[in-house]
């Protein structure tokens, strides 16, 4: 499947096709998620830049070295700043997004003073400390001790940090041709975000998926049957290789786990509403349930529960 070709202080670059590459991050080092290199040919593609600016520079050199060519083109897969922090590393090439990512990286991502988001990230950062000495569950008191070191290392990069949002706009698809190989920009929709753009590599049936595609993680959830819908088509596809947002390259069986969890989600919701169960009985009733106990999140399941409980109540 893939072999590993080098470990950096941020990541792990793996080799998972011909002139493919993955960049898995490491747990609490800067990078956050993971993020792809694509040798287009003449020139070289680089799918999401990490949380900080300090990942996104290695990135940037790592995949330059490796092919021996320019990056012209990032792709960011949606406005989360652990995905797109590390943009200006890349700030003289072509960033490709969708218009409402581009809409969503400037509305939530601001810089005020220095001084007073230094001042904000310590409040943070002690509220995290508090929660994780609070926590009983080990898993969750695991998922604030990493939110806690990614968190202190974007707050190193602070005072280097530029926000460079996207400027080459697309909707629905986007080819990209090199010499050697095309790859796929596409966005159905959103169901993570607003707006969640995966990559597709059909020579190599490849896809980068962004956060629409995570191991083992209670991701936030904006719209549980977009999310469902997007899946579905996506494993219409001819695909072996499955990169994630987080977590490990993978194959079918990382989208078919996604999509039993929404399935999860959607059903207990539902049933709970033909009952007339409450959110408090409905959340008491699942939020032990042992079905996705050992997934990671900061705040368990119980975040989701409720998101599909307020959704289907509509």
């Amino acid at each position: 499947m893939e072999s590993l070709l080098k470990e950096t202080d941020y990541f792990t670059l793996y080799a998972i096709g011909n002139g493919v590459y993955a960049a898995i991050a490491k747990p609490g080092q800067g990078a956050w998620s993971n993020a792809g290199i694509v040798d287009l040919g003449n020139s070289v593609l680089i799918f999401d830049s990490f949380g900080t600016p300090s990942a996104g520079k290695e990135l940037r050199r790592q995949a330059e070295a490796i092919t021996g060519k320019d990056v012209k083109y990032l792709v960011n897969s949606h406005y989360h700043g652990d995905h797109v922090f590390g943009n200006q590393a890349f700030k003289d090439v072509a960033i490709i997004a969708t218009s409402e990512t581009l809409r969503l990286c400037a509305e939530m991502h601001k810089m005020n003073d220095i001084e007073e988001e230094v001042k904000e990230m310590q409040h943070y950062l002690h509220n995290i400390k508090d929660k994780i000495v609070a926590a009983k569950d080990e898993i969750i008191k695991h998922s604030l001790m990493n939110q806690y070191d990614e968190m202190a290392k974007v707050m190193e990069d602070l005072p280097q940090l530029e926000l460079v949002f996207p400027s080459l706009i697309f909707e629905e698809r986007l080819i990209i041709r090199g010499s050697k190989r095309e790859v796929e920009l596409l966005c159905f929709g959103g169901g993570h975000t607003p707006s969640d753009t995966f990559m597709y590599i059909p020579d190599e049936k490849i896809a980068f998926m962004g956060d629409l595609l995570t191991e083992k993680l209670h991701l936030p959830i904006v719209n549980p049957d977009h999310f469902q819908a997007i899946l579905q088509r996506v494993n219409q596809m001819v695909i072996e290789t499955f990169v994630p947002g987080h977590g490990r390259v993978s194959n079918r069986s990382l989208s078919e786990n996604l999509l039993n969890y929404l399935s999860f989600l959607k059903e207990n919701a539902l049933e709970a509403h033909e009952r007339n169960e409450g959110l408090e009985g409905f959340l008491s009733r699942l939020e032990t349930s042992k079905a996705y106990a050992d997934w990671r999140g900061v705040n368990g399941i119980r975040a989701n529960l409720i998101k599909a409980y307020q959704f289907y109540e509509k």
